[in-house]
């Protein structure tokens, strides 16, 4: 078996073990230098006198017919191992140790996430479509996630500029959600790229989402939160894009909520007075990423052997 498919099919039998914990995996196959020793270590010691055969090799082996299968149906299935996984979420706690991803990867550093609630204002909707169409225009990639609202408008009005367009969701990359985004699912696929971090078949879940949210933090350069209430994935995300050390843009729309007043008063929290103003934030803060993406880790943790 190839070494490359043979070490990524053993990361996708842990991570189906039995209360696997997903970023202790993925730390513990770092130090290791091996999937396949981890995998080993945890299934071996097991093994009783009476089974046949190996069961680090059967897992295995299953885990990449599996994989296989799965790119044979046109999915990308990429561990934090891989040359080609994003440098920049290697960076973040959260790092999710495979994604799978439709679509074209790219090295996507010059990247803003466009996020806000899915009961957007018809300003917010406008502040949304502007900023991401201008972003789009000036090759700046425009991350969301796909979901009703703001993430819609920012994804369409990329797409409308003839840009990249990342789409971070929630659900596994075989799900539609929401239903009615499906066709702007597809259409994000064959122009830009979608990003699912969960089995390709897992449905929607509460707690699924905001973990998409510190990806889609992690994924950019920095977050700009059109408006978001106290109870929403937008605020949950400008908090994380802060923790990964990622600057935030909010609106100064967003002041008449004691959160957004809140972080206003921290480091890296730019508040704008308008669209126009948010895109020379936006543009100021990837020129600095372009200068000094010394952070950004290009090479993968560990070689092939």
């Amino acid at each position: 078996m190839d070494p490359q498919l043979r070490e990524r099919s053993a990361l996708v039998a842990l991570l189906r073990l039995p209360g696997a914990q997903w970023q202790e995996t993925a730390q513990e196959v770092l130090e290791a230098d091996s999937a396949v020793d981890v995998l080993a270590r945890r299934l071996r010691p097991q093994e009783v006198l009476f089974t046949e055969g190996d069961p680090v090799e059967e897992a295995i082996e299953e885990a990449a017919r599996d994989v296989t299968a799965w790119q044979a149906e046109g999915l990308g299935v990429h561990a934090f191992f891989d040359p080609r996984y994003p440098a920049q979420l290697r960076e973040i706690h959260q790092m999710p140790p495979i994604l799978f991803t439709r679509g074209a990867l790219a090295e996507d550093r010059r990247a803003i996430a466009v996020v806000g609630t899915r009961q957007a204002s018809p300003e917010g909707l406008r502040i949304a479509d502007t900023v991401a169409c201008e972003l789009a225009a000036d090759g700046v990639t425009v991350v969301s996630g796909l979901a009703r609202g703001i993430d819609t408008a920012a994804h369409r009005a990329a797409l409308r500029a003839g840009g990249r367009t990342v789409a971070v969701i929630g659900t596994g990359i075989r799900r539609h959600y929401p239903a009615e985004n499906r066709e702007l699912q597809e259409q994000i696929t064959r122009q830009g790229l979608v990003i699912s971090q969960f089995w390709p078949d897992a449905p929607p879940h509460k707690r699924s989402f905001l973990m998409r949210n510190a990806v889609m933090s992690g994924y950019a350069a920095a977050t700009l939160v059109v408006e978001a209430p106290w109870r929403s994935g937008a605020r949950s995300q400008a908090g994380l894009a802060l923790a990964h050390g990622r600057p935030v843009i909010i609106t100064d729309r967003l002041l008449e909520h004691d959160w957004a007043r809140d972080f206003a008063r921290r480091p890296g929290v730019h508040v704008v007075h308008s669209a126009a103003e948010m895109l020379d934030v936006a543009n100021t803060l990837i020129r600095r990423a372009e200068i000094s993406p010394d952070s950004l880790s290009e090479a993968p943790p560990f070689a092939w052997t």
